[in-house]
């Protein structure tokens, strides 16, 4: 090399300008501990008698149609936070959660979100844990409580583990008040992506909980709304920013509706 000097300078002032590793993790410290941030936002402001949430999700690589969802969204100044059912990303990469992140940022209103299969790629569920925090959470606002929780078994072959029963029936059992209960996941228990020999089960302790209100989810890029097991419980599946849709749920005293919005 003619000039080891001249190449030793371009590369040190260089190295802030590209990434060394697609997988690399580094997070401002606004992109860090994001579930938490916004529960307490959410929590800071008193519960109104009717809360109003919106479940979207699957923005992968749909920058552009998410833009579009957080010009829809801003519409409106009855909604108490947004809640991603998961794809956050396409690949795993932190780059793509951060870009998205970017987006979602502009919603006037908190948001949160469940882990997709999508995110548990590459280096997901560390960009995920780092950006958000823990898979499966739980919170309360006014008279209800929601309940995040990891539905990817295909992510973890099928080993059981995933959704996690046993911490579910916890937090369906930890509810001293009785408040109405929402659990949200990505991946709905009737498809293939979830672990078949734990469908019954989850199906199972939802509909033996009466304070169950519904199961929301996203992954199928479709909206459905149905009471899959004929037991009471509903199941509504939102679709992706690609399609251009979301669903507004309205929890009212004595009432609870899910309305469909396409934009």
């Amino acid at each position: 090399m003619k000039n080891p000097i001249l190449f030793t300078v371009l590369t040190l002032a260089c190295t802030a300008c590209f990434e060394y590793n697609p997988n690399q993790i580094i997070l401002e410290d606004d992109e860090k501990n994001l579930t938490s941030k916004n529960i307490a936002l959410i929590q800071k402001k008193p519960a109104p008698e009717t809360i109003r949430f919106v479940l979207m999700g699957d923005t992968q690589r749909f920058y552009d149609e998410t833009e579009d969802f957080v010009k829809s969204i801003n519409q409106y100044d009855n909604i108490d936070f947004v809640i991603h059912a998961g794809d956050i990303s396409d690949f795993g990469l932190a780059q793509e959660f951060q870009w998205v992140h970017e987006i979602m940022s502009k919603v006037k209103f908190p948001y949160l979100t469940v882990i997709g299969n999508h995110d548990l790629l590459a280096n997901g569920r560390k960009v995920y844990n780092e950006m958000y925090g823990a898979l499966d959470y739980s919170f309360e606002y006014g008279d209800y409580k929601f309940i995040m929780l990891n539905t990817n078994s295909r992510e973890y072959e099928f080993d059981g583990t995933i959704p996690d029963l046993i911490w579910l029936k916890n937090q369906l059992e930890d509810n001293p008040e009785n408040k109405k209960v929402i659990v949200i996941s990505h991946i709905p228990p009737f498809d293939g992506d979830f672990d078949p020999d734990l469908e019954e089960a989850y199906a199972k302790l939802l509909a033996d909980d009466p304070n169950v209100l519904f199961s929301l989810h996203g992954h199928r890029h479709s909206f459905s709304d149905d009471e899959y097991y004929d037991d009471g419980v509903r199941y509504f599946v939102t679709t992706t920013t690609q399609k251009g849709g979301y669903a507004i749920v309205t929890l009212a005293p004595n009432d609870a509706q899910i309305e469909v919005v396409n934009y």
